[in-house]
């Protein structure tokens, strides 16, 4: 017990002496190393929808990933920090994602009917968010500063992000699906296909870690995954497709043209002028699509005290 009452008034009078001795060179024990950060990012984006895949049963992650169809997405932040162990984000990021049944291999198990239904598209992503980052291990640490230290984190956040699909044509060129309401959306015969807005909500949900190479510099690696609230990033949902008769009676002819010869391009081996739902399914109406990015980031620090490391004081657990 005597012991143990001697190490804690040992350890304050350390920490009293450290405070004391670097009060005149800081103006701010443990938050000198500045609170705003901005930086930029640069990494894959991957889309979990309806199209493409790898063999076998679909699945909602990484199984099915297109991995050949992969488009960098880029990003900027700006970080803002009450303390050092919580950050307040908001940042920017343009990529795009895409997935085409064609790249579904050919062994001859489940993943046959997306090959042989031949649809795919492309999509420009647009995303502004706001989240919030923790990191747990700054409590850990035994000095303030930030040049050589490891800090991983974790981050959730809303967003709005902007999309819209094209998919390929016959001649190579690409053309805006949602116009053509493929889906029927909207249709009177089709009440349960509704038309859908480009521009949604997601929410964000991620880790990540930082190194910081100096006082006001570091270098990163993040995974951020975003749950959507719509299946139509992909232009692809119903497990149906409609009767092409009603695409003349919804669509300007230019358009009507289009959508008949679009909405279907499958490669199926029955017989029949258009897929019945018996033969074949469009899409899953049970998944929303998602998308998620692996992104490397590059940042600053911005003002504070960046040259000396000042000792904090022992913990005890």
């Amino acid at each position: 017990m005597r012991t143990s009452l001697l190490k804690v008034r040992l350890s304050a009078l350390v920490c009293f002496l450290a405070v004391f001795s670097f009060s005149s060179q800081a103006q701010s024990f443990t938050t000198g190393n500045g609170k705003v950060e901005i930086g930029l990012g640069i990494g894959p984006m991957f889309f979990l929808g309806d199209l493409g895949g790898s063999a076998g049963v679909g699945k909602t992650f990484i199984k099915d990933l297109d991995l050949p169809l992969t488009k960098l997405n880029k990003g900027l932040y700006l970080n803002y920090y009450p303390a050092e162990w919580f950050g307040l984000r908001l940042a920017g990021n343009l990529g795009y994602v895409s997935g085409d049944d064609a790249q579904a291999p050919s062994k001859g198990g489940a993943e046959m009917d997306r090959r042989e239904r031949n649809l795919n598209f492309r999509s420009k992503i647009s995303e502004a968010y706001v989240a919030a980052e923790i990191y747990p291990t700054y409590f850990l640490e035994k000095y303030d500063g930030l040049a050589g230290k490891l800090r991983p984190y974790l981050l959730a956040g809303v967003g709005v992000y902007h999309f819209n699909p094209e998919t390929k044509d016959v001649d190579g060129s690409w053309v805006k699906t949602a116009p053509l309401r493929l889906e029927g959306q909207g249709f009177a015969e089709y009440p349960d296909s509704k038309p859908y807005k480009l521009t949604q909500k997601n929410v964000l949900g991620g880790f990540g870690i930082k190194y910081y190479v100096k006082e006001n510099m570091y270098l990163g690696f993040e995974i951020l995954h975003r749950k959507l609230f719509t299946d139509y990033v992909d232009d692809v949902s119903n497990d149906y497709y409609i009767d092409p008769i009603h695409f003349d009676q919804y669509l300007p002819a230019a358009d009507a043209v289009k959508a008949r010869r679009l909405y279907y391009r499958g490669t199926y081996s029955f017989p029949s002028t258009r897929p019945y739902e018996e033969f074949a399914e469009r899409g899953d109406p049970k998944q929303n699509d998602a998308f998620f990015s692996s992104i490397f980031r590059l940042g600053w620090r911005l003002g504070g005290n960046s040259n000396l490391k000042h000792l904090k004081c022992p913990v005890f657990y």
